[in-house]
């Protein structure tokens, strides 16, 4: 394992997203304070609280997902494209560097920044709403686990789109319509039997009741049904990476 690759792919990566600080962590903590004005106090006041938890506080763990998710997606997919762009990807390739330690350091640096986004919002949450977190040795797992599945998703966005517009469509179009849909602001079991079944095809719903487990202990489907979820994603998101540098897919060519 060239570690000297890796710390170099990582840090090349660190630094960019500082040297945008305004846009990549600035503007998404803006963003969800907002949500915890809007929803926390203006509409949460007025609404009963949800499975013994106030509703400022139930949306906490959906609001993290939300940011974590598509920032995830974004940084690693615009991380592995635009080396593509300006074709300094070919540059990586032809040196001695194995694709494992090149997804290693793309998706490690994509990861740290959504985990590093999703615990400043966390911590920001305190400053709204009273907070306490259950397991927060699970809720940091689930956190860290959801953070390289999503950039790994977005690193395979980054190989397979042909343009910029491309790598907005799938957080734009997909990302952000699943975690709304997904019990980010409200509970499944509060819905009608024919869309809580439905719902379950969401594979985001999985992701938002592991993480609100490990902050309430109250969850939609069982905790073991998350992790497996979050895994079999992981997996095949892993299947994915080593299918498209073994044939050489939209990376070669």
């Amino acid at each position: 394992m060239n570690l000297i690759a890796i710390r170099v792919i990582f840090r090349y990566e660190m630094k960019r997203f500082f040297r945008t600080i305004l846009q990549s962590l600035i503007s998404p903590i803006i963003s969800t304070s907002l949500y915890f004005v809007v929803f926390g106090a203006a509409i949460g006041s007025r609404m009963e609280s949800i499975d013994g938890t106030a509703y400022g506080a139930f949306i906490v763990p959906g609001l993290i997902m939300l940011t974590v998710l598509t920032q995830a997606v974004s940084n690693a997919s615009f991380g592995i494209y635009f080396p593509k762009f300006i074709g300094t990807i070919y540059e990586i390739l032809s040196a001695p560097v194995s694709s494992a330690e090149i997804v290693i350091g793309y998706v490690g640096a994509a990861a740290t920044k959504a985990l590093m986004i999703g615990l400043i919002i966390l911590a920001t949450s305190f400053l709204f709403v009273p907070l306490t977190i259950a397991h927060p040795v699970w809720m940091l797992a689930f956190l860290v686990l959801t953070c390289v599945s999503f950039s790994m998703l977005g690193f395979i966005i980054g190989i397979l789109a042909k343009s910029f517009e491309q790598l907005q469509l799938v957080p734009l179009l997909v990302i952000t319509p699943l975690v709304f849909l997904g019990g980010s602001f409200y509970s499944i079991t509060m819905l009608p039997p024919v869309w809580q079944t439905i719902s379950l095809f969401n594979p985001v719903v999985y992701l938002v009741s592991g993480f609100r487990w490990s902050f309430f202990g109250t969850a939609d489907v069982p905790v073991l049904t998350s992790l497996l979820a979050i895994a079999a994603f992981t997996a095949l998101a892993f299947g994915a990476i080593w299918w498209i540098f073994r044939s050489g897919y939209r990376i070669r060519s």
